[in-house]
């Protein structure tokens, strides 16, 4: 582990282990799923796993102000937990996060504040999350929209939301599956 993944656990696991334990399995299962595509990301893959563990903090009754988890748990981050930005950004915008604020009315909010990172870090952090159950155990993609949609309902805001973000999301998939492809064909 890095410096920074050593902080980043302990971190999600005090904000969501003990309130959230379902959320908590699925951080742990996203940051699984980062440590498997780390080949392709070099010197980002460690910045990767932290934004993988931390991604749903948002959601810790403790953080949650806007109800936006994206947008709560990037200001914690900032302005309480003095993290590396390249996370809080991640964090910010992790899976197509744009979208639902979008619905919310706080695409604009969330934009003025947090950057996006390169497209590949995007796409790899909305792979993990996108491919991880609620209980952490790998999945697909359109299971996992499915998932969600169901949970929440296919006429309410999260359920719209994801239905919209499904053809990103399986892009994203894509794109990062195509990536470890090629790094597998790489001769040693």
């Amino acid at each position: 582990m890095s410096e920074l993944t050593e902080w980043a656990y302990p971190l999600a696991e005090s904000l969501l282990a003990e309130p959230l334990p379902r959320r908590w399995a699925h951080c742990l299962g996203v940051a699984e799923r980062a440590r498997t595509i780390a080949p392709v990301l070099g010197q980002d893959a460690e910045l990767l796993e932290a934004a993988a563990v931390l991604h749903d903090i948002g959601y810790s009754p403790d953080l949650a102000k806007t109800g936006f988890h994206p947008l709560d748990g990037a200001r914690y981050l900032r302005d309480a937990a003095d993290a590396e930005p390249r996370v809080v950004n991640l964090v910010a915008h992790h899976s197509c996060a744009w979208m639902e604020a979008e619905a919310r009315g706080l695409r604009e909010e969330l934009e003025k504040e947090f950057p996006r990172e390169a497209a590949h870090l995007n796409d790899a952090l909305c792979y993990c999350d996108m491919n991880t159950t609620p209980d952490g155990t790998p999945t697909n993609p359109v299971d996992r929209v499915n998932e969600i949609a169901g949970r929440y309902g296919p006429d309410s805001l999260i359920g719209t939301f994801i239905r919209r973000a499904e053809p990103e999301i399986l892009a994203c998939t894509s794109r990062v599956l195509d990536q470890v492809a090629a790094a597998k064909r790489q001769p040693i």
